[in-house]
């Protein structure tokens, strides 16, 4: 009789370990998880406040061309008038791209917006005009890939035999 008590408890108390244990790790993964909630809303606040400062910043250089000069890298001989323009279609694009970059649009829903936004030929001018900044991007940054994904659409549109711009080129994963 003794001797099987000794044993219940080691077993019991067996369990009583691996029960701890694997309650102890579904609290750790619990909180592991919260975190990582946590850190993408701070993260989506942090990206959200900075377009916002982006956007009055823009706002800023369109209202005051002496303002504008400060970050003005387009070529010199394009008229100011059309440089706020750039300026303009330079906020109409970092808006999206903020949107894809928080999460809130996927890449196919980017790519679907930005063929509507591109289909405009002033967009395609500034989108032109703009080579150079994109050309010191980091090539493995988001903000590169995306860009040649819009090069590519805005080929697809220029080379497109309709007038039928919101069929145009082919959204990623829709192959």
């Amino acid at each position: 009789m003794t001797t099987q008590k000794k044993v219940r408890g080691r077993f019991g108390s067996a369990a009583a370990s691996m029960l701890l244990v694997t309650a102890g790790t579904a609290l750790a993964r619990l909180y592991a998880r919260q975190l990582e909630l946590r850190e993408r809303s701070i993260r989506r606040q942090s990206l959200a406040h900075q377009q916002r400062i982006h956007w009055e910043l823009l706002v800023r250089a369109i209202d005051d061309p002496s303002l504008a000069e400060v970050i003005d890298t387009y070529d010199e001989n394009i008229p100011a008038a059309r440089r706020r323009q750039f300026f303009y279609a330079n906020a109409w694009y970092v808006n999206l791209f903020h949107l894809y970059r928080a999460g809130l649009i996927d890449q196919e829903e980017f790519y679907k917006h930005a063929r509507e936004i591109f289909q405009n030929p002033l967009m395609r001018e500034y989108w032109d005009a703009s080579q150079r900044q994109r050309a010191t991007l980091k090539q493995s940054s988001d903000e590169a890939r995306l860009g040649r994904l819009v090069d590519d659409l805005i080929h697809d549109l220029e080379d497109a035999d309709t007038d039928e711009w919101w069929v145009v080129g082919h959204p990623p994963g829709s192959e």
